[in-house]
């Protein structure tokens, strides 16, 4: 016993040990604040947002069932008139409603893609300024689309005509593609993949949308962040299914399937069966959102050498977007039984869609899933998926020049890299190039965050020219 108590003391002692070196480095860190504001409105930013708003106003909302290639090509001639040496100059090619425009530049040795899709979700619901108004009202572009994703397609078209009204040349071939489907995962983006295959473009880099300039990334870390996304996680759906024999309603037997499906969506929701774990990225993340963090954070995201596994308990509390970067996440989002009342259905079945992490990918996350569905006699079938994309080196070149260009247009702004949860055209692209950047150069705060494919979409004005100035740079830049 007195051994054991001894043990126990060293123990103890080593704890507090670590804690005090873990306290010592955190206090000698020093502390930062991210004071990158955008400018204040201007006439350029109100010849910006009328460009925008006339975008919006433009309603371009497809479907899978509803492609709506006329509607695109409306908004082709639109685009024609807001850019016209854009569409004097470069060579432009239509694919099925897909854009891809061409700017040749003093060399093809290094050529980049700059994307941003045309299509947008449905507006449903009461919006204070009509979701196709494009009203440009207390500082903002109302309207869907201002905020997802025409805003960055605007800034893209504005670069390129301001640069051509300077008499610029790039110094590589520049590249604008433009889908009509990437809003339900479409073939549009394939499509302009497959004809710069056929041309034989190999892109130096391909900047798309994922992240941007967003407010407070993470409860209690105040100020902008350029919060660069690095990969996008896979995405699959699955469907399960439950079996019985039916029959009346009055008379119910224990097991019915949507008894037992019940059990099987309450199991995986309370279990989590998911492995978390702290990617080299997301390290960098909390390294670099350390120091313009409250002392706790500080405190914890500084010493993940200690704190890593605290911290892989704690994340997924603080939100659910903070936990599905730490792991695979299911979302049952469809179910579908009897078409009566009182008949208990002969099957059942849910449909759960899953977005994969880099270590633990699509066959792993649903072999899980599919184990746990055996148990309560339940089939499973994979309808779709994909692996994620793979990681841009935060250590590499692209990542370097992106970094520099938003220190030189927004200063004082920390460049952050970032997981995206989502799914984007870019993926698609990762076929060609090595180098995939997921970042859009504009602000959203917290409403711009829940205005996308919600009520009430917008965009600040003021955001902008910044975003126009870094695509002028990045392009002069390679």
């Amino acid at each position: 016993m007195k051994t054991v108590g001894i043990i126990l003391l060293c123990l103890v002692g080593l704890f507090v040990l670590l804690l005090l070196m873990a306290l010592v480095k955190t206090l000698l860190g020093g502390t930062k604040v991210s004071v990158y504001r955008p400018a204040a409105e201007d006439d350029r930013a109100h010849r910006y947002a009328e460009k925008l708003s006339a975008m919006v106003q433009h309603n371009t909302v497809a479907s899978n069932e509803d492609r709506r290639t006329g509607s695109f090509l409306e908004f082709h001639k639109l685009l024609a008139q807001l850019f016209p040496l854009v569409h004097q100059h470069l060579e432009k090619t239509e694919i099925d409603g897909n854009l891809l425009y061409c700017w040749k530049g003093i060399s093809g040795e290094k050529p980049i893609v700059l994307m941003s899709h045309q299509d947008v979700v449905p507006a449903e619901g009461e919006w204070l300024h009509g979701p196709f108004s494009g009203d440009i009202a207390d500082g903002l572009v109302w309207g869907r689309g201002s905020a997802d994703t025409k805003c960055s397609l605007m800034a893209i078209f504005q670069s390129i005509e301001e640069l051509l009204a300077e008499g610029i040349t790039p110094p590589q071939d520049v590249y604008i593609a433009s889908s009509c489907t990437e809003e339900f995962g479409g073939d549009g983006a394939p499509k302009i993949v497959a004809e710069l295959q056929r041309r034989g473009v190999k892109p130096y880099a391909v900047f798309d949308e994922g992240g941007a300039i967003i407010d407070e990334p993470v409860g209690g870390v105040k100020g902008l962040y350029a919060m660069v996304g690095v990969f996008e996680k896979g995405q699959g759906n699955l469907r399960f299914t439950a079996r019985g024999r039916g029959g009346h309603s009055s008379a119910p037997p224990r097991k019915t399937p949507l008894v037992e499906l019940s059990k099987f969506v309450c199991e995986v929701n309370k279990k989590d069966p998911f492995r978390r774990e702290i990617s080299r990225e997301l390290k960098a993340m909390f390294a670099l959102l350390s120091p313009y963090s409250p002392f706790a954070y500080r405190f914890l995201f500084g010493n993940l050498w200690l704190f890593g596994g605290l911290l892989k308990a704690v994340m997924p509390m603080v939100s659910s977007q903070a936990a599905a970067m730490l792991r695979t996440s299911v979302a049952f989002t469809m179910a579908q039984g009897s078409e009566a009342c009182n008949v208990i259905p002969q099957s059942a079945s849910v449909v759960a869609n899953l977005r994969f992490i880099p270590h633990q990918k699509k066959d792993a996350s649903i072999a899980i899933l599919q184990k746990m569905a055996e148990k309560y006699g339940i089939e499973t079938e994979i309808i779709n998926g994909h692996d994620p994309s793979p990681v841009l080196d935060i250590h590499g070149e692209v990542w370097a020049l992106t970094e520099r260009v938003i220190a030189e247009v927004f200063p004082d702004l920390p460049a952050i890299p970032y997981v995206v949860t989502g799914g984007t055209d870019c993926r698609f692209f990762h076929a060609i190039c090595d180098h995939c950047v997921r970042f859009s150069p504009v602000v959203y705060g917290k409403e711009q965050l829940s205005g996308m494919h919600g009520l009430n979409e917008t965009i600040s004005v003021n955001c902008l020219p910044g975003a126009v100035e870094f695509y002028k740079k990045l392009i002069q830049s390679i």
